[in-house]
């Protein structure tokens, strides 16, 4: 099971004193768990995600804006978590841990937040001091100062954010488009998998890139779209065959007949 801090309690005032506890308390809690800083430049992305972005995996020290879907932010967590990367996810009390265990997520390396109330900037924040890769659902607006800051905190920690929600100054947005299920019938089966296209538009690329993927399969993980299927081309009508006439063939009638008869 994932790793659950505490909510930080709630405070009469907003005070530097109060914010000053809260981190230091927020970091004696998850000190032990992983270095300071990313060796790498980027984390990487389940290979059925490739080619969604420019880069070869998320930008280390960068903000990304992604639709609040619990398959898309698995699809997004599941690489880093498995190639040793703690995760953290904050405010999303409904996350489904089995879900994200079956997209790929390790459990072991998995931080939740469910309910920091309007302190989640603060949390998230503090997290990122320790943690590569950050999920915030943010529960509340947030000025452009404090913005601007946390980005800076990013980059200088090397820390990743994933946010369910528009973010100024994101290196790209990531949605979710044309969602088809399968495995029903008309009145009957089961729902086994589903198929969708994520775009992705960034400041680099504003045309922005699209790929097909499954996610979930019907194992729960993410996987490549099948291939659509071409329609057959029809077989050419062949040309109606001309009935022939037969022309009665005539010969000659040798003379002695003619006389015999």
């Amino acid at each position: 099971m994932g790793t659950a801090l505490p909510a930080p309690s709630a405070l009469p005032s907003e005070s530097v004193a109060s914010r000053a506890q809260e981190v230091h308390r927020l970091r004696s809690e998850i000190s032990r768990m992983q270095r300071r800083r990313s060796d790498v430049p980027f984390l990487p992305l389940d290979p059925a995600l490739e080619g969604l972005l420019p880069d070869p995996g998320l930008r280390v020290g960068s903000s990304y804006s992604i639709s609040p879907s619990p398959s898309l932010l698995g699809a997004l967590l599941a690489a880093p978590s498995q190639k040793g990367s703690w995760c953290a996810i904050i405010g999303m009390p409904t996350i489904g841990v089995e879900a994200m265990s079956d997209l790929g997520v390790e459990l072991e390396r998995l931080i939740l937040v469910p309910d920091p109330g309007p302190r989640w900037l603060t949390v998230a924040t503090a997290l990122s001091e320790v943690i590569p890769i950050i999920a915030v659902h943010p529960r509340s607006r947030v000025s452009d100062a404090d913005i601007t800051r946390l980005n800076a905190r990013l980059r200088d920690r090397g820390c990743t954010l994933l946010v369910t929600a528009p973010w100024p100054q994101s290196e790209a947005t990531i949605r979710v488009e044309e969602t088809e299920w399968h495995g029903l019938g008309s009145g009957w089966g089961l729902l086994s998998d589903r198929t969708v296209t994520l775009r992705a538009s960034g400041r680099r690329f504003e045309s922005g890139r699209r790929v097909r993927v499954q996610m979930p399969t019907a194992l729960g993980r993410v996987g490549d779209a099948p291939a659509p299927l071409q329609p057959v081309k029809p077989l050419p009508v062949a040309t109606p065959m001309t009935t022939a006439v037969a022309t009665p063939l005539t010969l000659p009638v040798p003379d002695h007949w003619a006389a015999a008869g």
